[in-house]
């Protein structure tokens, strides 16, 4: 070997090769170490702004890529791997597409959101068609792929719409289903068109063997062609047998999901045999596969969860290496021409398209341009096609730099558009108080009833119970399962139906704990739920979303009165444990901006009651009446009680001892508005009268009186009462006589149940006596979200 090999450590038998080559090994593996850390942290940092992942990676993909320290760690049998990763990685994300997407859609007859699809697209390719030819972006011009570039620039990005108008709390209003059906149709009619064409590309370009062209398009058209006849006929007769083989809520046998991967390489490897594009051929596969069923939803939820977790870092870094912004041909104003040129027609020429569209169809003209502005969103497979048209030869370096740079403007723009239309809906979103004091008594109570999980079963199934009184005029619940979204439930979100914007959890330990809850609770409303009507809901999100989640169900499903859990349970062993600080900071929230009345239910054993009789005055309901709305509110919600026959309610009413010495004292050290104390005090009167004629007179309430002086007789009275009732309903806060509880906030555990409610529910507490807070509504003016009934197309 020679003494330039022995330098370089490029000799095998040199001591220095080991070492020059963990050298080049560690810095590839931190260059890519990097793009995963640096993606995840810009990520983050850009949630507050509502920006999508690919923005992020985007960024950190050119920034990395483009380091000449890192350029120069990367060799070329390296680059050779990445290049192999980014493909496999791109089938992976193509298949999952598909299997996304129902192509017999475009069998039936135009809706309005394939009208809005096609004429997006129509305009984007008019666009592309007319212009692009003149601004020279090939190195060797030909019509198939000008048709190409007009295709591509004329679909969207699904996936990233789908997640942004559903993260963003939009998907139920009109506009943004509309967004998210015409989305998923464009991508799907585009790549369609990419697909079929593919085999043609060829004789579209200048070749020497006119008849061997000719042969090999035959061929791979051949080989599409029985591709999706087999697919289309086989998977469903396969998938069947296995989903059948393996019912849901019993493990997966291995021979099965070994058969089922196999099955799914193989015909997304028939064409690519005979010279097709393996990735096309893979979102074709995934097209005419069924979605539905076991299998497909555990190869959709693994994929989707492998993607962004490990693909995508790698992919744009592979892009941003490419990308070579060093050969940007900066210096030249027809550079810069195209590049504006291309970023208009890509942004506005969706525009153009919903704006004439939206005419036609009777919409409002901004409410077309954001159609069209969200519409114009790009997503990973128009990166890969950019990088792959530079590495062919297709294009130049600077032409794949400024298609980049589009697609990235194509995105970072959406959330803005998106908070004006949230904006806007929040101005025109009603303004109704919902309070069960202005609820006619005879009419139907709707409750959104949440629940943490199967622990909170039995206690739910007890407050139903109750609630619904005398069975008529009965109750309407919507069973809500407050589920946090982690990164691995993320994973698993599926679109149901293809074209609609339903999306469906398919993470395991959610369904089992949604189909437990369901069960128990389905089984009671059949067999003793007369005047109960049961409704299935989920609020799946992050902690710091998840009140606005509960809010907007609430808002869309007019709600009367909201109900959680408490952050706290009840143990086997009788303590109290710790909590959870997530759920706290989420019934914090909703007790803020709630549309509606809101309660908290603290379950001391109320879980525990076996059943509550319907024959016999069994189950001790107390509620505590001090005064104000909240009082009054709770006083409400017990007249529903009250029409329970197995329900025993004592109605305490605390009142000030005016005799008392001390309280006279207390009372003038106590600034009082006296105005408003009167106001209230008529108030309470007013209802209690209400209350005491319909309900006590008749003796089928009981009720007490409390004449206490201050807040320590208050708090003696409250702890004295423990033990003799199941329940005790109070309300939260807002009561005129607050010389009764002045100082009782000094001690507060959890400030969120108001005074009465931390003394009756505290960890020193009984743990038998359970307690419900109410908390009434209050008319803010502008409501929080927009409603499932919202028009502005």
């Amino acid at each position: 070997m020679d003494r330039v090999g022995a330098v370089n450590g490029t000799d095998p038998d040199c001591p220095g090769f080991i070492s020059y080559a963990v050298k080049n090994v560690a810095g590839k593996v931190i260059s890519i170490g990097l793009a995963f850390v640096f993606s995840n942290l810009l990520h983050q940092l850009l949630k507050p702004l509502s920006q999508p992942r690919i923005v992020s990676d985007i960024v950190v993909g050119l920034v990395l890529g483009n380091i000449g320290v890192i350029r120069r760690a990367f060799d070329e049998q390296f680059i050779a791997i990445l290049n192999s990763i980014a493909e496999f990685g791109m089938m992976c994300y193509m298949f999952v597409l598909g299997m996304e997407m129902d192509p017999y859609v475009i069998f039936k007859g135009p809706t309005r959101n394939a009208l809005v699809a096609y004429a997006g697209m129509v305009s984007t390719s008019v666009l592309v068609g007319s212009i692009i030819p003149l601004m020279n972006y090939y190195k060797h011009p030909s019509i198939g792929f000008t048709l190409s570039l007009s295709i591509s620039l004329s679909g969207s990005a699904s996936h990233i719409l789908t997640r942004l108008i559903t993260s963003l709390k939009i998907g139920k209003s009109d506009i943004g289903k509309i967004v998210i059906a015409a989305g998923v149709h464009s991508d799907m009619i585009s790549m369609l068109l990419i697909s079929i064409g593919y085999p043609f590309l060829q004789l579209t370009v200048a070749v020497t063997d006119i008849a061997a062209s000719v042969r090999m398009t035959l061929i791979m058209a051949a080989a599409l062609l029985l591709q999706i006849l087999f697919t289309a006929t086989v998977s469903p007769i396969f998938m069947n047998w296995v989903n059948n083989e393996n019912p849901e809520g019993k493990p997966m046998k291995g021979s099965h999901l070994v058969l089922s991967v196999a099955f799914m390489a193989f015909v997304c490897s028939v064409a690519p045999i005979y010279g097709y594009s393996p990735i096309l051929s893979a979102f074709v596969a995934g097209v005419f596969i069924p979605s539905k069923g076991r299998v497909s939803k555990w190869a959709i939820g693994k994929i989707n969860f492998l993607l962004p977790t490990i693909f995508y870092p790698v992919f744009f870094f592979w892009m941003g290496y490419h990308a070579n912004i060093s050969k940007f041909e900066a210096g030249k104003w027809e550079i810069w021409l195209r590049f504006f040129v291309l970023a208009v027609i890509t942004i506005f020429g969706k525009v153009v398209g919903t704006i004439i569209c939206g005419a036609m169809l009777g919409f409002h003209w901004r409410e077309s341009a954001e159609l069209g502005f969200l519409l114009t969103a790009k997503g990973h497979f128009h990166v890969f096609l950019a990088v792959v048209a530079s590495l062919l030869g297709i294009t130049t370096i600077s032409t794949c730099i400024s298609i980049i740079i589009v697609i990235f403007l194509s995105v970072v723009h959406t959330p803005t558009v998106v908070s004006k239309i949230i904006k806007r809906a929040r101005k025109l979103a009603p303004t109704q108080r919902m309070a069960l004091q202005w609820l006619d008594p005879s009419s139907e109570l709707r409750i959104l009833l949440c629940l943490h999980g199967v622990h909170n079963v039995h206690s739910t199934i007890n407050f139903m119970e109750i609630s619904r009184g005398a069975s008529d005029p009965g109750i309407l619940v919507y069973l809500t399962d407050m589920v946090e979204l982690t990164d691995q439930i993320a994973s698993t979100l599926v679109q149901e139906g293809r074209d609609t914007v339903t999306v469906t959890v398919i993470d395991k330990d959610v369904t089992q704990m949604r189909d437990q809850i369901t069960t128990a609770v389905q089984a009671y409303v059949e067999e003793n739920g007369d005047g109960i009507t049961l409704e299935r809901m989920l609020a799946l999100s992050k902690f710091n979303g998840m009140a606005k989640d509960i809010c907007n169900l609430a808002e869309d499903l007019m709600i009367s009165l909201v109900i959680l859990p408490f952050h706290k349970n009840l143990c086997a062993n009788g303590t109290v444990d710790g909590g959870n600080s997530g759920f706290r900071h989420v019934n914090r929230k909703v007790l803020r901006n709630a549309p509606c009345s809101v309660g908290i239910l603290v379950d001391r054993g109320y879980g525990l009651v076996e059943e509550i009789s319907r024959s016999v005055r069994s189950f001790q309901v107390a509620v505590i009446f001090f005064g104000g709305k909240d009082d009054r509110e709770a006083l409400a919600y017990a007249g529903r009680v009250a029409g329970h026959p197995g329900v025993k309610l004592t109605v305490i009413r605390f009142l000030l001892d005016s005799d008392s010495e001390n309280a006279s004292r207390r009372a003038g050290n106590y600034r009082i508005n006296a105005a408003e104390q009167e106001e209230e005090m008529k108030l309470d009167d007013e209802c209690f009268a209400q209350f005491y004629e319909r309900h006590i007179a008749g003796g089928h309430v009981s009720y007490n009186e409390k004449h206490v002086a201050n807040s320590a007789e208050t708090y003696a009275t409250l702890r004295s009462l423990e033990g003799q009732y199941g329940l005790i309903i109070v309300g939260r806060g807002g009561r005129v006589n607050s010389i009764l509880t002045i100082g009782m906030n000094d001690w507060q555990q959890c400030p969120e149940l108001g005074p009465v409610g931390d003394v009756l529910s505290g960890s020193d507490s009984s743990h038998t006596t359970s307690v419900l807070i109410i908390q009434q509504h209050s008319l803010k003016g502008e409501l929080d979200g927009v409603d499932d009934e919202f028009s502005i197309m």
